[in-house]
């Protein structure tokens, strides 16, 4: 039995050259045709990394291309009070952080 797949110019051309391409085949129930779909594998897109600016006493304030992060981790059994003020405290630090960084960027 013989069986033709239908396969594009490009994806032809890279097997000639000795290539392995990876796809999928799939069979048409109404024309009964195999068809051979070469997968387009791009490398993901490279982001910069976050700039850290300031290290706080429990987490960070970081920058990244479109925002500004804060990240504080604070145990649970300090109890709702304490973890409130630590909270409270982090902020207020990465607030004036933030605007250090503004001002001397503005220098």
């Amino acid at each position: 039995m013989k069986k033709f797949i239908e396969i594009s110019e490009e994806a032809l051309a890279r097997l000639e050259s000795g290539e392995t391409i990876e796809g999928s085949m799939k069979k048409n129930p109404k024309s009964s045709k195999i068809t051979f779909t070469a997968w387009n594998r791009k490398a993901p897109k490279h982001r910069r990394k976050d700039e850290l600016i300031h290290q706080l006493e429990s987490g960070w304030v970081k920058e990244s291309a479109e925002k500004y992060k804060l990240f504080i981790s604070v145990y649970k059994k300090l109890g709702l009070a304490r973890i409130m003020n630590i909270i409270d405290r982090e902020a207020k630090e990465a607030k004036v952080a933030l605007f250090d960084k503004e001002l001397i960027e503005c220098v």
